[in-house]
């Protein structure tokens, strides 16, 4: 039978069209081939391994914080982040991730878009959350096969003091903003990084840090790791040894409980702060992890602004506890003779103008010494209306006021300290000599800190040398920096007669005067209260807000004669100069009763051998050696 030529040119075209396409199918898939395995094969080989080799940052640990017998102020705590790998990415599982994670909405999309912007469009890893909970971490477990774009990376959290301990001085750690990331500081940082807020976290961050390290990972299919193929090992930041005594700043934070104020210890012979303390404190604890839009507000609307240092940040007037610096210039200066006497009769006039003793019924006759234990403001209304503005400025400068004191804290205030060349630059105005009668009693423009207050005072008890105030070590800052260099301490030649008189005074204060308060039986303690007016006197009398209450200051060292301690406490709104004074007294008895302790301790107990890792063990010339 003759096959029907209309029934087979159908099936030719059909086998015509199907050999093109087999053809056309063959041809693209050689041009894979060739893409492949010719022309870019390095690139389609790191493709390929990237589905089975994982690379996961190793982060370092970040130094511990000690206090000066080696015990631990803040130490780490295992922890994980999570980190969005691009290898994996896929947008549509953003939503899924965000609540998962309690992320905000656009969270995610924020951060893969400032990496990008940061490490260009080959960036490989980004941080989208810190310090993982339990529910968390199981969350993505229990999704590891659709969230292959979401690692798991151990790192360490944070540990701090329970309570807000120290947490002004020790300060906090907290994701970098963006802000950061455009600083000199920070350039060599990317997004997610965990830095130093504030605080010695802060101020030694390049220390504290270390450098993070990485590992590579075999997964199959699932992302589930097979086996480690390398390691980099990190490097741990360094262990910071501070100067501050753990026992003396509980003490003062106690001390200080339920009121808002400052509190500073130092050792005058070499400038170590024992005690750095400021009151309300916040719990740093609850700031690792990230905190709420709405509580951090509340934090920030807070008026009585728990996140100011007020050892360092607080500017106040003064008051009294600025006389022995007035009482120096004048007898320095040649002005007046420490045995000069004037008639307090409970206020006196200068320039038109009635000043008002504190005491309404007067001192009588009073001279330098009996003056600073009185408190007598007519005699340093005279003197200082003798000495004039600038000299006192001139001496009060020498002894740290209007000046930061370079303590190793950042964001420290310089106070003020007015004369008549800063009226001037500031003011376009003359000085007038009845500005300084306020200033001779620690009122009018000047301002200082409580750090400002130890420092100077401590010196003026030391003899007139004034060491910078320091919480590390400079042998331990050397260490950190090779190019640092210990600073001289400042030093003024003062007569031992003149600073005979003054000293008498401060031991007077405690004695026989305003700061019985402070005494310390058994103890040669010197102080000086002082209250600071807030507001004018017309105004309080009128205003019954509590915050309008005068300040309350008391300085107070011991011995009067080479003394070991210098403690300034600052209690706002405490209305009287000797209700800061039990303050003080407390810290100086803490540090007393701890060195007899010690003594106590060294005279009855045999010596134990030492046992490596345990600080308590060092020697005494070992803790010295490494301070």
């Amino acid at each position: 039978m003759t096959p029907n030529i209309k029934d087979k040119q159908p099936r030719d075209v059909e086998i015509a069209v199907f050999q093109y396409a087999v053809a056309i199918v063959f041809l693209w898939l050689l041009t894979g081939f060739w893409e492949l395995q010719v022309r870019d094969p390095e690139f389609y080989e790191a493709r390929a391994a990237r589905n089975s080799v994982k690379s996961l940052p190793v982060l370092a640990p970040r130094g511990k914080i000690l206090d000066r017998e080696g015990r631990i102020l803040v130490d780490n705590l295992p922890s994980f982040h999570a980190v969005l790998s691009i290898d994996d990415l896929n947008p549509d599982n953003y939503q899924l991730i965000a609540e998962g994670l309690s992320l905000a909405d656009g969270d995610i999309e924020a951060r893969v878009r400032q990496a990008k912007e940061e490490q260009g469009p080959e960036y490989l890893k980004v941080t989208i959350k810190e310090h993982l909970s339990e529910a968390e971490i199981a969350f993505l477990e229990a999704h590891r096969v659709e969230l292959r774009e979401v690692e798991l990376v151990l790192s360490q959290r944070r540990l701090y003091p329970r309570g807000g301990v120290g947490a002004h001085v020790l300060g906090y750690v907290g994701e970098i903003s963006e802000r950061e990331l455009n600083q000199h500081d920070f350039v060599l940082y990317k997004s997610g990084t965990e830095i130093g807020k504030s605080g010695i976290e802060r101020q030694y961050e390049n220390a504290l840090r270390g450098a993070d390290g990485s590992r590579l990972v075999l997964v199959d299919s699932r992302s589930r790791r097979i086996r480690d193929l390398d390691l980099v090992e990190p490097v741990a930041g360094q262990n910071l040894r501070l100067t501050l005594d753990a026992d003396l700043q509980a003490v003062a934070e106690l001390a200080l409980e339920g009121r808002r104020g400052a509190v500073v210890a130092l050792d005058p012979n070499n400038g170590e702060l024992l005690v750095v303390t400021s009151s309300p404190a916040f719990d740093l604890n609850k700031l690792i992890g990230g905190i709420s839009r709405a509580d951090w507000g509340r934090v920030l609307a807070d008026p009585d602004k728990p996140l100011l240092n007020r050892a360092t940040q607080a500017q106040r007037a003064p008051g009294s506890i600025f006389k022995p610096i007035v009482g120096l210039a004048a007898v320095a200066a040649g002005a007046v003779d420490p045995d000069f006497k004037v008639l307090c009769k409970g206020g006196a006039t200068f320039y038109d103008r009635y000043f008002r003793c504190h005491t309404a019924a007067g001192h009588g006759w009073v001279n330098l010494e009996s003056a600073m234990v009185h408190s007598c403001d007519v005699y340093f209304y005279t003197i200082g209306h003798e000495v004039g503005i600038d000299k006192i400025a001139e001496y009060a400068r020498i002894a740290g006021f209007g000046d930061v004191t370079h303590v190793d804290l950042p964001a420290e205030e310089r106070g003020l300290l007015p004369s008549s060349s800063w009226k001037i630059r500031y003011y376009r105005d003359k000085w007038y000599a009845g500005e300084t009668i306020s200033v001779a009693i620690g009122q009018g423009a000047l301002t200082v800190t409580p750090l400002q207050a130890a420092y100077a005072l401590g010196g003026l008890a030391a003899g007139g040398v004034w060491h910078r105030p320091h919480l590390l070590s400079y042998d331990q800052r050397k260490r950190i920096d090779p190019d640092f260099e210990r600073p001289e301490p400042s030093r003024l030649d003062i007569e031992p007669k003149h600073l005979d008189a003054l000293i008498r005074g401060l031991r007077g204060v405690i004695t026989e005067g305003t700061g019985a308060r402070a005494a310390l039986p058994g103890y040669d303690v010197c102080g000086k209260t002082g209250t600071a007016q807030r507001v004018s006197r017309r105004f309080a009398e009128n205003n019954t807000d509590p915050r309008y209450f005068d300040d309350a200051w008391f300085v107070g060292f011991a011995p009067c004669v080479e003394p070991e301690i210098m403690v300034t406490a600052l209690w706002e709104n405490g209305e009287h100069g000797p209700m800061a004074g039990p303050i003080v007294r407390d810290v100086i008895k803490a540090y007393f009763d701890k060195k007899r302790r010690r003594a106590w301790d060294r005279a009855t107990q045999p010596p134990r051998p030492p046992t490596p890792g345990d600080p308590s063990n060092l020697s005494a010339a070992s803790l010295e050696a490494e301070r």
